[in-house]
């Protein structure tokens, strides 16, 4: 199957062709703890989900936030198929700045048990909407900053407290949808 894989490092892309089987992605990352991304139309970016406590590079594929390596085939439904992007257009969706907002976070969420991109619950207008810890980095990201100096600053105390900061985060996802309504 056609893969492309992303080194986090030098960001090159090389074209792979690799047998899904049950524990390809596992053995791609050494890892079983795997996330799934959905940052490019028909396909699936797969990343390591120790990468944050590993402190591994971040950068972005288009908005996605990725950090260490990545793993992309195209997606068909739930299944994992060849994918379709050229290597050429996906290096052209690769962006290596990470701005000094996401690094002190990263920094910070990088001594907890959080996963950026696992899914919780806020409402805007009686309606549940699915939102994510990646999602509040890049709200709190393009807020003024006095926001973000809060925001870095209230979550350096819930890390300290050793509080969940993953309640910390969906407080905060509340906050923004509040602000929005």
């Amino acid at each position: 199957m056609k893969a492309l894989s992303i080194d986090n490092q030098t960001l090159a892309v090389q074209e792979i062709d690799i047998t899904m089987a049950a524990n390809t992605v596992y053995t791609f990352f050494s890892s079983i703890l795997i996330d799934e991304l959905a940052g490019l139309k028909e396909h699936v970016i797969y990343a390591d989900a120790n990468a944050l406590s590993e402190k591994k590079k971040p950068y972005f594929i288009g908005e996605q936030l990725v950090l260490g390596d990545a793993l992309i085939l195209g997606r068909d439904g739930f299944d994992d198929v060849d994918a379709k992007i050229a290597k050429k257009e996906l290096l052209a969706l690769i962006h290596p700045d990470v701005n000094a907002f996401y690094k002190e976070v990263l920094e910070l969420l990088a001594d907890t048990d959080i996963n950026l991109y696992k899914t919780f619950t806020v409402e805007k207008n009686g309606e549940k909407i699915a939102l994510n810890t990646e999602w509040v980095l890049y709200t709190f990201n393009i807020a003024d900053e006095r926001t973000k100096e809060y925001f870095i600053n209230e979550l350096q105390k819930a890390v300290t407290a050793k509080s969940k900061v993953a309640e910390y985060m969906q407080k905060m996802a509340q906050l923004a949808m509040n602000v929005a309504a």
